[in-house]
């Protein structure tokens, strides 16, 4: 036994030291003033897997310290604002890294059908949105669903039934499938005898050979160019109602998944007027057809946007298939219920010709596939190109985006070519998998959204919503990649609860994997000093709370760029 005078020197001594160290320590951070934020009391995880704490720091822009309450609050000033967390959980702020920011936002001034459960509620959300538009020449919609029509697919005379004086196009909520009404057809001269564009489907009624008013992938286009085009100001402001709704989810990056030169101008022209409170990185749309002027023309524009951390481009958005409930995902083998596998909308040789043309150039390539064949044709096709062309001077980081379902021989592939995983665990519901299961049948369908496995064999995972298909709410993604439920907890234990992954994984996939994925690791997507002042803060501890109750918390505030952008209302 040690005696007692000796140990209490030496504990005293040692608190002396720690409170020592702590004064040294605040003294350092303070050299360049007080914090201008300080957020206390909170269960701060500060992302990839770091411990966790209980307070952060903001000067400016970035994150001054993380570290106990009492460290931070030392930092505070008379100016300092400061942020009482009440226990709730403290995250980097969120990054969406697959939506369509512009077309998202549209989407918000039409029929909105994604609610809508059946035809009849269809049809009832139609009527309105007509009704209190009668100006409008077209009647536009978005979001309904395959499992709300009897049979997967409506026709003409539903539509019809609702909307008759004037053109109407309703897209489902993958935007791979139209439904129009008699007038569209009509007006887009589309006939019993008018041939399917390449890349697309003009789906005919078997018996009478007549459309059925479903346009599914490229065919879509034969209507779409006769709809007036949206006027830029239109599009300024679907791009401010994104930023707004962005803000309310505690989102405070995004990946935009596909555009183009004029769309990365708009987008420029918020950020010089500082409404672009939202970090972009925008991937330009690229087609069959690319040419190596092609690739000089969106050099220029990433040569223009550089590496700026609000806005910036440096990658590239291609689609090889389209998706399963409409038999157009790319398939290794034919659908359980149609002899068909899908066919690729590029030919195998130009896929591989344009990957590795953008991969020479040091893009960062985005492939749209869904399907197992679609899945396999990227990843051969980017280990063509890394086999073809010297690495990158940043390294090559390619994504594949969605992967609905995967052979399993290639899910080690992630992590051997060092391919990010772009998932939307969300499309991943049971709730949408009444027409998806049986199309390929339940083999294949074991396989539904494997992040888990993708991560388990040391690939990486990024986190999207693919908004406007989804809601754009991260937090039903992470509460899917948690549980593999629908919102109302079914199945109980969760659809394919083998991929089901850790909270602290499912928030790494919308913050430091989704940085990673956009290159941007060193400077977004966890809190450490240095890095950019964007944090949410949640209204409970998520990690004190059962994985089935994530979805009762909410966001209660957003920061971004170091300044409070949203507030929730009580």
């Amino acid at each position: 036994m040690y005696p007692r005078r000796p140990v209490f020197f030496l504990v005293l001594l040692l608190a002396a030291a720690w409170m020592s160290g702590l004064m040294v320590s605040a003294h350092r951070d303070n050299q360049g003033g007080p914090a201008d934020l300080v957020i206390f009391n909170g269960k701060v995880y500060p992302g990839h897997g770091i411990g966790f704490a209980e307070a952060v720091a903001v000067r400016g822009n970035t994150v001054l310290r993380v570290g106990t309450n009492q460290q931070i609050k030392s930092l505070a000033g008379s100016a300092t604002k400061l942020i009482d967390a009440r226990g709730g959980s403290v995250l980097p702020g969120l990054n969406d890294s697959h939506l369509h920011v512009i077309s998202g936002g549209l989407t918000l001034q039409q029929a909105l059908l994604g609610d809508a459960t059946s035809i009849e509620a269809l049809k009832t959300i139609i009527r309105q949105f007509a009704a209190a538009h009668p100006d409008r020449p077209w009647v536009l919609g978005r979001g309904w669903t395959y499992t709300a029509v009897p049979g997967g697919l409506p026709t003409h005379q539903q539509l019809d039934e609702v909307v008759s004086d004037r053109p109407a196009v309703m897209v489902a909520y993958d935007g791979h499938t139209a439904w129009v009404n008699s007038r569209a057809l009509k007006l887009a001269g589309i006939t019993g005898t008018t041939p399917d564009p390449d890349g697309g489907v003009i789906v005919k009624d078997p018996k009478t050979g007549e459309p059925t008013g479903v346009l599914k992938e490229n065919a879509q286009g034969l209507v779409r160019k006769l709809v007036p085009a949206w006027t830029r100001d239109d599009r300024l402001n679907a791009v401010r109602a994104a930023v707004a709704m962005a803000h309310k989810f505690g989102v405070t990056s995004v990946q935009n998944a596909g555009s183009s030169s004029e769309d990365i101008s708009l987008l420029d022209t918020l950020r010089k007027s500082g409404e672009l409170r939202l970090r972009v990185y925008s991937a330009m749309s690229v087609e069959p057809g690319f040419t190596e002027a092609d690739a000089d023309q969106i050099q220029q524009v990433w040569k223009t946007y550089g590496d700026d951390p609000l806005l910036k481009t440096g990658a590239a958005k291609l689609f090889v298939d389209g998706v399963i409930e409409s038999h157009t995902a790319v398939m290794l083998a034919p659908y359980a219920n149609k002899p068909i596998k899908g066919d690729p909308l590029w030919k195998a040789a130009e896929f591989e010709r344009v990957i590795t043309l953008l991969d020479k150039r040091g893009w960062q390539v985005w492939v749209h596939a869904i399907g197992d064949g679609g899945v396999r044709m990227t990843l051969d096709a980017y280990e063509h190109a890394a086999a073809a062309n010297p690495a990158p001077a940043r390294g090559r980081r390619h994504r594949i985006e969605h992967i609905e379902t995967i052979d399993a021989a290639d899910i080690p592939r992630f992590a051997t070519l060092n391919v990010i995983a772009s998932q939307q665990p969300f499309h991943g519901t049971p709730d949408l998998l009444g027409v998806w299961i049986p199309n390929i049948g339940h083999e294949r369908a074991s396989r539904g959204w494997a992040y888990g496995s993708i991560l388990k064999t040391g690939g990486h995972v990024a986190f999207g919503s693919d908004w406007a298909v989804v809601s754009m709410d991260p937090r039903i993604g992470i509460h899917t990649a948690v549980n593999r439920t629908s919102l109302d907890g079914k199945p109980a234990g969760g659809w394919r609860p083998e991929q089901k992954i850790p909270l602290a994984a499912a928030i790494d996939g919308y913050t430091s994997g989704a940085a990673y994925a956009s290159f941007d690791e060193r400077r977004k997507g966890t809190l450490a000093p240095g890095m950019l002042a964007d944090l949410v803060i949640l209204s409970t501890d998520i990690f004190a709370t059962p994985p089935e109750r994530f979805l009762d918390t909410k966001v209660e505030t957003t920061v971004f760029d170091g300044k409070v952008v949203y507030t929730r209302s009580r």
